[in-house]
């Protein structure tokens, strides 16, 4: 066999080997590909919870109470610690404690593990009006006029509270003369915040 031969035999094998390792690969079910692959990061699970340390560290810095944050769309319980020693016992001074719990920065903690507030800042409670229906907390801005969430956060965060909510009803009414309206906090309320707190049934007369 002259060289020429020889070159072009080698020549041949090579490439029935090469073809024939392109046949396996594909009946693996392999691609080859000669282009890096960047999948991306794996998605990140956001937890909408506090790690036990967080809680622990935090309840030992004053007195403990729930607030109701947005978390996934939807609202969570979180809990604070507030310093108000007679806060419990004042119907304004723990709904507004509890208001600004709502209102202020979330820690970085809380913040990592996806929590959001949607109550604005600067927002107070008043007291009742002569005439108001019992039970009436006055905010300063008329409730339908807060953002859904907001009102949400703010009306499952009081029927958490005996004091706020002694039959389950968050009464409230804003700075205007448009008579109060009862709120209730319901499983859909917690589940879509974005929809409008559910209106208690009025009471009898």
């Amino acid at each position: 066999m002259t060289g020429g031969n020889r070159r072009a035999a080698r020549s041949a094998v090579a490439l029935a080997g090469a073809v024939t390792a392109a046949v396996l690969a594909t009946g693996c079910g392999i691609r080859t590909t000669s282009v890096p692959v960047d999948a991306g990061a794996a998605p990140s699970r956001v937890p909408c919870s506090m790690s036990a340390q967080d809680v622990t560290t935090q309840a030992l810095q004053g007195i403990p109470v729930q607030i109701y944050l947005v978390c996934s769309s939807q609202l969570v319980t979180v809990d604070r610690t507030v310093r108000v020693g007679d806060a419990k016992s004042d119907r304004i001074r723990l709904a507004q404690t509890l208001l600004e719990e709502l209102e202020r920065k979330l820690s970085a903690d809380e913040r990592r593990a996806g929590f959001t507030t949607a109550v604005p800042a600067g927002l107070r409670i008043g007291p009742a009006r002569s005439g108001d229906r019992q039970g009436t907390l006055r905010l300063s801005e008329q409730p339908e006029d807060l953002p859904a969430e907001a009102l949400a956060q703010i009306v499952c965060t009081y029927a958490e509270s005996k004091t706020l909510a002694p039959q389950g009803t968050v009464v409230l009414a804003g700075p205007g003369t448009y008579a109060p309206r009862g709120y209730v906090c319901t499983a859909e309320t917690k589940a879509r915040p974005k929809a409008v707190p559910t209106p208690a049934a009025q009471p009898k007369a």
